[in-house]
């Protein structure tokens, strides 16, 4: 019986756990509360007078305790509406990842098992570059995630201020290596750096200066320094 996720996953996880966690709050800002429905076929969503085009992700079963993804799905497989569960698929396939190609990830022996199937909701947004997940019941005892595919959902760009803050918080979501958070992070917002054993440097974007990460003898995080550009 599995009882945690395999180290590739954990560090592909942790490539999109700062940015991740940004686009999230950014997902939960953006689509009010209130009842929602969703139509497979044309890949729409509702929730609170919003309508978003969607994708599904995935499901947990509470009882099984157990993850199936959509690309998986029997009812669902080769539609439209896993196209972006099957391209997490292809990636898996391509990188080596066993838990994104699993058409079904047994989590009972996880501690939390809850977690670890949003642990894998969370990991699939970052591989599809999707702007936020949305889980939602879908019977007594399933839960089904879907991933929005839709312009209107905002995207957070890289805010030097909070820059700090916004590493740290996506460093402590998994704690394996806040190296690849800090990557990630960058990659992601498509920001040049360079690595060096004891810290990362980084040129912010549009000229706004840079930005200097250092990490301690266990890897951790020791500080994150800006050197703003006056004006930019």
């Amino acid at each position: 019986m599995v009882e945690t996720f395999s180290d590739v996953f954990l560090f592909e996880a942790e490539r999109h756990a700062a940015w991740g966690a940004a686009q999230l709050e950014a997902l939960m800002g953006f689509v009010p509360e209130g009842e929602w429905s969703a139509d497979l076929v044309t890949c729409r969503y509702q929730q609170g007078g919003i309508e978003l085009r969607v994708g599904v992700l995935g499901t947990y079963d509470m009882n099984e305790q157990s993850w199936m993804w959509g690309w998986a799905n029997p009812g669902l497989r080769g539609t439209e509406a896993v196209a972006l569960a099957g391209a997490v698929e292809r990636y898996g396939r391509a990188h080596g990842i066993p838990e994104l190609t699993a058409e079904v990830v047994d989590l009972s022996g996880f501690e939390d098992p809850r977690r670890a199937a949003e642990t894998l909701a969370f990991t699939g947004m970052g591989v599809a570059e999707a702007p936020g997940y949305i889980g939602a019941p879908a019977g007594p005892a399933t839960q089904v995630y879907f991933l929005p595919d839709d312009p209107q959902v905002p995207r957070p760009v890289l805010d030097p201020v909070a820059l700090p803050r916004t590493l740290l918080a996506g460093a402590g979501l998994i704690g394996r290596s806040p190296r690849h958070v800090v990557e990630g992070y960058f990659d992601h917002h498509g920001v040049p750096y360079r690595s060096e054993p004891t810290r990362l440097l980084a040129e912010l974007p549009h000229g706004a200066g840079a930005a200097e990460v250092s990490f301690d003898a266990l890897g951790r995080i020791a500080g994150v320094e800006l050197k703003l550009r006056p004006g930019a």
